[in-house]
């Protein structure tokens, strides 16, 4: 298991529960807006004490006081580990919310089928027929169909969400987007906060900003597919 870092507390990351939060490092997208980069690198520090030992035993001493974990990355489903991590950690009675990008539909669908995930959590950067060559050189869009299909069949809560950042996302694309889930419980339409990121050339030389009255509009836009749609 290839650990990123940890988060002790969060009253946000996992809707409707105090989570803490389980970074993961490694990613197979290159979203040129990652506000991560070392965990999408791969290259991440991590303090010297940070192994599964030592969340396992934060965990058993936080029962009571938190409500859940979220695993996130980096790319979660990338581990061949997260099986195990995930036994484990509802072995110690914590629902898991799983963060992904739907690169492998196969292995959402293995944590679903085990019972050891609780909510997805999956960003869609844009329209999947147009994640080349910004976000992945490769990437196959039926893969992320597929991902889809799976979280929306589970019978968890999920949800949804893009990063708003032009030009990789644009009404026009957001329209492609809500046709492969519509009637999806939950979308989310997040912000896009310039911090450190994986490209800053990108960054640099587009005008990615979205005002508050274009984030409406596409929220309108949304709701017209999705069952409920919130800016966050």
């Amino acid at each position: 298991m290839v650990l990123g870092g940890f988060q002790k507390s969060s009253l946000i990351d996992y809707p409707g529960k105090i989570s803490c939060i389980l970074f993961l490092s490694g990613c197979n997208f290159v979203c040129p807006y990652c506000h991560n980069p070392g965990l999408a690198r791969g290259d991440q520090k991590i303090p010297s004490y940070l192994n599964e030992d030592w969340i396992y035993a934060f965990l058993n001493k936080r029962k009571g006081l938190l409500d859940g974990v979220v695993i996130t990355g980096g790319e979660p489903t990338l581990q061949k580990d997260i099986f195990r991590l995930c036994e484990n950690i509802k072995q110690i009675g914590y629902p898991i919310k799983l963060d992904t990008n739907g690169s492998r539909p196969e292995v959402v669908k293995a944590l679903v089928d085990k019972g050891i995930v609780d909510y997805i959590a999956m960003d869609i950067k844009t329209d999947p027929g147009g994640y080349a060559p910004l976000i992945c050189k490769d990437s196959d869009p039926d893969t992320l169909r597929a991902s889809i299909r799976v979280i929306m069949e589970s019978g968890l809560d999920y949800e949804f969400r893009t990063t708003c950042i032009k030009p990789i996302v644009d009404t026009d694309i957001l329209q492609g987007i809500m046709k492969e889930i519509k009637g999806a419980r939950l979308y989310v339409l997040q912000r896009f906060h310039h911090t450190d990121v994986l490209n800053s050339e990108f960054i640099e030389e587009h005008a990615w900003s979205m005002s508050d009255d274009e984030l409406a509009h596409m929220k309108s836009v949304a709701d017209g597919w999705v069952r409920s749609c919130i800016v966050r």
